[in-house]
């Protein structure tokens, strides 16, 4: 049985939920969001990237962008910024090309490598969709940093492709309770679009209401 769009999670969730789950339940869960530089400026690397009507052909490479994915075993949906099909004797066929092709996500970021698997697990998140709509083994793609403009080639492992549904597990039960997690907060809070919203220093001594109690008390 097929789920519903609004009943699907999408593909980015994965990348915000990595990074902080208190962001992603912002966002997601209660519809927080303000822009800073470095959301404007990715959201321009991906316009530029999701360009559909861009395809070219180079050499054993075809390429294409913005293409729609969806899993109905994982129960997300979402988008891929480029899509490459390189020339493999064990891949797929496609419409109007001769020989055989192996998909090759790319997926485009503003900034630079991150330590964490944020990025890597939505990649690997996309791999999975691509997987379960073209019927192919995927065993790697790669993410484009705008900062140092290159490549970093990620292998979609058995330990990474776990993790991917581990986190749409976690997901999909905070989602049908509401809630919203407290987490420990770091210094990639300073680098966080919704720092004013979640106010990070309030969350490393109390809760919201017992800071406010303690206020009005102050006054009474």
């Amino acid at each position: 049985m097929s789920e519903r769009d609004e009943d699907l999670h999408v593909l980015s969730e994965l990348q915000h939920f990595a990074f902080c789950r208190r962001q992603w339940a912002l966002i997601h869960l209660e519809g927080a969001w303000k822009d800073n530089l470095r959301t404007v400026e990715g959201n321009l690397l991906h316009e530029r990237a999701h360009e559909p009507t861009l395809r070219e052909s180079r050499g054993d490479v075809y390429t294409v962008r913005g293409v729609n994915l969806r899993s109905e075993t994982l129960g997300v949906s979402g988008q891929c910024d480029v899509l490459e099909f390189r020339r493999d004797p064990d891949g797929i066929t496609l419409p109007d090309r001769d020989g055989r092709w192996r998909p090759y996500p790319v997926e485009y970021k503003r900034g630079g490598p991150k330590q964490t698997d944020a990025d890597r697990l939505q990649l690997c998140g996309q791999a999975l969709c691509l997987e379960e709509m073209l019927c192919c083994e995927i065993p790697a793609g790669a993410l484009f940093y705008g900062e140092t403009r290159r490549r970093e080639e990620v292998v979609f492992t058995p330990e990474l492709r776990q993790r991917v549904r581990d986190c749409l597990s976690e997901m999909r039960e905070l989602a049908a309770k509401g809630h919203t997690p407290r987490v420990k907060p770091t210094k990639s809070c300073n680098a966080c679009s919704l720092k004013d919203i979640c106010v990070p220093k309030l969350l490393r001594q109390t809760s919201a209401e017992e800071y406010m109690n303690e206020r009005l008390a102050e006054d009474a």
